[in-house]
């Protein structure tokens, strides 16, 4: 395990927490539905699924896996450009996870 272990769990887990409480002040009873879709996205992590070995702790995620390719995080840049609160959330949550991903690898 590495130092920066529980700071990129932190990142994918906690912090998305604080992200949607701060998110919603105008609606504290939605920012709990709020947390479980940037959290439920990390759904993309399936992708791991397809690659041999599963886990590799020196192999970036970032242009390795489907989802965390270049056209795949192009498309969830254009989510952020749907006028739908909830489609918003999710790009918001994908975004995040690759840009965690991506500390990660330049760590």
């Amino acid at each position: 395990m590495n130092w920066f272990f529980p700071i990129h769990y932190f990142l994918h887990l906690i912090f998305p927490g604080v992200v949607a409480y701060a998110a919603t002040p105008k609606l504290p009873h939605k920012w709990w539905k709020v947390y479980m879709v940037l959290l439920a996205t990390m759904i993309i992590d399936l992708d791991h699924l397809l690659a041999t070995p599963i886990f590799d702790p020196n192999r970036c995620s970032i242009g390795f896996h489907p989802l965390h390719s270049p056209i795949a995080i192009g498309v969830y840049v254009l989510m952020i450009f749907i006028p739908n609160f909830w489609v918003r959330v999710i790009a918001t949550g994908l975004i995040w996870h690759i840009l965690v991903d991506l500390l990660d690898c330049m760590i």
